[in-house]
């Protein structure tokens, strides 16, 4: 079954096209920058072949994914001879509310679910629904299912996700903590501990999927009860750009100070913060972790203040699920980045974490950072949302239309899967 992945935002598609049978096999992906805007640019690759480069306007995202299926279908560059071979399209979706715990088969009721929701996510909900809309529109008898990214956090419970403001916000407006990165945060868990040998459903897991943006998540038995990503994706770990937590105050006397409108302040905490804030360089840690081995302060001062805040919140959550036995690190950060590791894993030998240095100097890939023996496990695993938003596509549309024919197809698990060739962590 081919199944074509979109991640529609404001101004780009990313998408892949992914055939999932006895393995899943990525043919194709690509990525459509400048939607509505001058010089959009399509980058697409095949898999094992050079990239191709588009330049073309591109006024929506109906025309552009109208691109993207026909670059698909070239006869040199494409994948595929017609677009009735994709049975199905998974959409990343930003936010369900407290509506969807579960990816879903969209229909009349989600698009209106997902648009009132938009409020809650107004940067990206709008362009989620603009791509379901698109594709409505070209392919109208190929069914779509939304992989929303705060279903996965939706098992917190309530002493977790409500804050501790007057409760009549929480009835009127759903202020609460939802949580981000699900996709991520599910696929790394289960393919751990496949990788390692364990029942997902015995231990504790806490993941780290750690990029320009970042969040930590408890997983406890296999069901999220807390992370630190909450009504926005501004709250908890320090970031590229984003503060991460911070004290309200703070907020409320910079902007009397300042004479800041609310869209200033928000530009400010969200967009000239964080590592970028403190360094003076970059959001980049690579750049920030050059300048400090030459000597700069702030540099350094940011690569410690982002560690120290990943540790605090590893340390909070295995005291929150009684104990920790694995601990997984993903996303751009979590997978590359030696130095960061390290600074977050020393010290954590009290919980019964043996950080072992040479383990660590693995990139990219699978690979355990502990010494053998160690009462709890650290591990890299990459992650791969798109291909959970093409298992839970595949899923659910099977479910729905294949499974009681003649030739049914049996659903399949998250970690009964690698993704050949590997993809690219989008963090």
């Amino acid at each position: 079954m081919k199944i074509l992945v979109l991640n529609c935002g404001s101004s780009s598609i990313k998408y892949q096209l992914i055939e999932i049978s006895h393995e899943a096999d990525l043919k194709a992906k690509g990525l459509l920058d400048r939607v509505g805007l001058n010089s959009s640019e399509l980058t697409h690759q095949v898999t094992g072949k050079e990239k191709l480069k588009i330049s073309q306007e591109v006024p929506d995202h109906q025309v552009g994914i109208n691109l993207i299926l026909k670059t698909l279908k070239d006869p040199v560059h494409g994948v595929i001879k017609d677009e009735k071979e994709i049975v199905a399209v998974g959409h990343r979706v930003a936010h369900g509310g407290e509506n969807f715990k579960a990816s879903v088969l969209i229909t009349e009721n989600v698009k209106k679910d997902i648009e009132k929701c938009i409020e809650l996510a107004p940067l990206h909900n709008p362009a989620n629904l603009k791509g379901i809309l698109s594709i409505e529109a070209i392919l109208p008898d190929v069914p779509q299912v939304a992989v929303f990214d705060t279903s996965f956090h939706q098992t917190m419970p309530a002493f977790s996700y409500l804050y501790a403001i007057p409760y009549e916000y929480y009835e009127k407006y759903k202020i609460r903590r939802y949580g981000f990165h699900g996709t991520s945060h599910k696929y790394v868990a289960h393919k751990a501990c496949r990788y390692l040998g364990k029942e997902i459903s015995n231990i504790n897991i806490i993941t780290c999927h750690l990029g320009n943006g970042s969040s930590v998540a408890a997983i406890s038995k296999g069901f999220s009860v807390d992370t630190s990503m909450g009504f926005t994706p501004l709250e908890g770990l320090m970031m590229g750009t984003r503060s991460g937590d911070v004290d309200p105050g703070v907020l409320l006397f910079i902007a009397e100070k300042e004479n800041l409108t609310i869209a200033d302040t928000n530009a400010m905490f969200n967009k000239k913060s964080g590592v970028c804030g403190i360094s003076g360089i970059s959001f980049d840690m690579r750049d920030v972790e050059q300048a400090a081995a030459n000597g700069n302060r702030r540099a350094e001062m940011a690569l410690d203040m982002y560690a120290y805040r990943v540790k605090k919140y590893i340390g909070a959550y295995a005291a929150a699920m009684g104990g920790v036995d694995l601990i997984v690190f993903t996303g751009g950060i979590g997978e590359n980045d030696t130095e960061t590791r390290r600074r977050i894993l020393e010290g954590l030998e009290f919980l019964g974490i043996q950080f072992d240095p040479e383990r660590n100097s693995s990139r990219g890939k699978e690979a355990i950072l502990t010494k053998p023996g160690s009462p709890v496990v650290a591990m890299v695993m990459p992650t791969n949302e798109e291909l959970v938003i093409a298992i839970d596509t595949f899923n659910i549309v099977t479910d729905h239309f294949f499974k009681n024919t003649p030739s049914g197809t049996e659903t399949v698990a998250i970690d009964n899967f690698n993704l050949n060739p590997g993809s690219e962590s989008n963090a």
